[in-house]
């Protein structure tokens, strides 16, 4: 058990000190004078297939830490190759020169985030949980399988593409945590959209802030939230904010509770729309660099600003911590308490 503990503790320092310099997977720096490092940017070919599942993943943690940093190309090569499903494999691991601000992961590669986090369970596992909702209201827990989170993300993102959203379209999501708000930001990555998840606590005006900034296309948002035995009106702190936000088509509207809202022109019933969509939506490949979301900081030191994760080293990083600072095996419920669906 101790060794064990070591182990995950050590390949975490690992994984967090790079994340600590690039929020993405790390080239190998060398040093070029005191104090002073060089990125070194990748021309090599990526490590055949299988190499992870065969061979790296089979090390010890002292071995896995010394190729990660020997020869990372090998070490994030081999783990994009075999962790993640690639509709065109890419063919350099990375171009990276943070003197000039130059971050390339996985170049001539394509992939969708969504068949990453969904297909490829479905294909699998269909009937097995994906998600446990723990809802406000005592006693009413959700639990929502890989095939229904698939369905309900493809009637979302067809109702999306129904209303003129389209790769490279912002979308802001303000809603509470619920299976709806993963399946939206799901939906947004199946076809291409950026999202970016606004805390459903915020006032209009930083949420206009941040959708003027991002110029979203379009707002998802629920009628109402449920929080702590009371009732935030979601909808009415949207239409207070949209009123200052130009680029905004179109606000879908959810239900959380009973209570009817106003409907405006720009609004739309979520779910009265994807009761009518397809359950099948075909997944967009995106390149590995494309936008797949924005996430605002906090705000409280000045304007909020955007931080952009993009496809596959995202993935790939969010792939890995699971598995090795999580520690998470088959079968183990990961708890997520986090205040906002982001």
């Amino acid at each position: 058990m101790a060794a064990h503990s070591s182990w995950s503790t050590g390949l975490r320092r690992t994984l967090l000190s790079r994340c600590r310099t690039c929020r993405t997977p790390g080239p190998v720096q060398t040093r070029t004078g005191p104090g002073q490092h060089r990125w070194v940017s990748s021309l090599s070919a990526p490590p055949p297939p299988g190499t992870w599942s065969s061979r790296l993943s089979r090390l010890s943690h002292r071995d896995l830490y010394r190729i990660s940093i020997t020869d990372p190309d090998q070490f994030w090569g081999s783990a994009a190759a075999d962790r993640l499903r690639w509709v065109k494999p890419f063919d350099r691991v990375q171009d990276c020169d943070l003197s000039s601000g130059k971050i390339c992961w996985f170049l001539g590669g394509k992939l969708n985030v969504s068949v990453n986090c969904l297909d490829v369970h479905v294909e699998k596992h269909p009937d097995r949980v994906a998600l446990i909702w723990e809802r406000d209201e005592p006693g009413t827990e959700v639990k929502v399988t890989y095939r229904e989170l698939l369905e309900t993300t493809c009637r979302l993102a067809n109702t999306l593409k129904s209303h003129g959203i389209q790769k490279g379209d912002r979308v802001a999501i303000y809603m509470p945590v619920s299976p709806l708000a993963v399946a939206a930001m799901l939906a947004c990555a199946r076809i291409g959209a950026v999202h970016t998840v606004v805390f459903a606590g915020f006032s209009s005006e930083a949420l206009a802030g941040r959708i003027q900034d991002a110029q979203c296309k379009a707002v998802v948002t629920f009628n109402q939230g449920v929080r702590g035995g009371r009732v935030i009106d979601l909808k009415a702190t949207v239409d207070a904010a949209v009123k200052s936000c130009p680029t905004v088509r179109h606000v879908f509207v959810a239900q959380r509770t009973e209570t009817p809202v106003v409907m405006g022109h720009l609004d739309v019933p979520l779910e009265e729309v994807m009761s009518s969509q397809s359950p099948v939506c075909p997944a967009e490949p995106l390149d590995s660099e494309d936008l797949l979301f924005l996430l605002y900081t906090s705000g409280s030191t000045g304007k909020p600003k955007g931080i952009v994760h993009t496809q596959a080293g995202y993935l790939l990083y969010a792939s890995l911590t699971h598995q090795y600072v999580f520690d998470h095996q088959d079968g183990d419920v990961f708890g997520c308490v986090a205040t906002s669906a982001g």
